[in-house]
């Protein structure tokens, strides 16, 4: 099914995003997150490309367990960062082969302590590639409600957004935020600038201090007082950071669907129980 369907059928729309075992584990090490999973019901899971496309061929083969052995939508991520045009059409024949229906566009990163490989290709550029070779498939791209960190400015950023869907996206997927004040202020900017498809909230609980302050140093995510309170008060505890985290991600829920947002995606880390406690806890399902 292609995802940008469901948002006519239903709100919200909620996914889930895992990533693909390293290249050292066995593939099946994912399966039984992926069943957990299953049991909660959700209208789409994305699988992760890893830098550079490092999961590349892992990526291919969890999204089609995900689609042919479980029955839900699938949404592959394609990163474009240092590919030329002839392997991104390789790849996109690929993902036909694999039943790949839905792409979420990305440039992507490199790999970790590699320096960024010389590419002609942004996500826009991704995304017209898979346009031109993929006319009936579901194409995602990511939104930044802070901004991308590499963007000179917050309204720079916007407009790129613009021309990355006026290309051909369907939907968007953001990046982590944990203030939803930044969100509704970003959502009220995207709408005046005529962007007007679906946008999925990306919702990550904090579980752990030092992964957190990592990912924001990665994509800029402001760590907002009470939450930081939060950090300082049970950072040292794994188990309270963690039922914290729930909480705080839980009440972050509930205020997005009262302002009847078109989707909710979390992001599990790989661990199911975390979609689990905040599905229980809110009005997702």
């Amino acid at each position: 099914m292609l995802i940008h369907q469901l948002f006519a059928q239903k709100r919200p729309v909620v996914s889930f995003e895992i990533f693909p075992p390293k290249p050292d584990s066995p593939l099946e090490s994912i399966f039984d997150c992926i069943e957990e999973l299953q049991a909660l019901k959700p209208d789409f899971i994305s699988v992760t490309y890893g830098a550079a496309g490092s999961t590349r061929g892992r990526t291919l083969e969890v999204a089609r367990h995900i689609q042919h052995d479980h029955g839900i939508p699938a949404l592959g991520h394609l990163t474009c960062v240092g590919a030329t045009a002839e392997t991104i059409q390789a790849i996109l024949h690929e993902f036909a082969a694999h039943g790949i229906e839905n792409i979420l566009a990305l440039r992507g990163d490199p790999p970790k302590n590699a320096p960024f490989p010389p590419t002609p290709y942004r996500a826009k550029d991704l995304i017209r590639l898979i346009r031109q070779q993929r006319r009936s498939c579901s194409v995602a791209a990511a939104a930044y409600p802070e901004g991308h960190l590499e963007s000179p400015s917050r309204e720079d950023d916007l407009r790129f957004l613009k021309e990355k869907v006026d290309t051909g996206v369907d939907f968007l997927i953001t990046q982590i935020f944990f203030d939803n004040a930044i969100l509704y202020r970003f959502l009220e900017d995207a709408r005046a600038l005529g962007i007007d498809v679906p946008v999925m909230a990306g919702i990550m609980p904090v579980f752990s201090r030092p992964q957190v302050e990592r990912i924001c140093s990665l994509c800029g995510a402001t760590l907002p007082p009470a939450l930081r309170k939060l950090m300082e008060k049970y950072g040292h505890d794994k188990e309270a950071m963690e039922q914290a985290g729930l909480e705080y991600a839980s009440r972050q829920i509930a205020d997005l669907l009262a302002h009847d947002i078109d989707g909710v995606h979390l992001y599990t880390m790989n661990r199911p129980h975390l979609a689990r406690t905040l599905v229980r806890n809110t009005s997702l399902r």
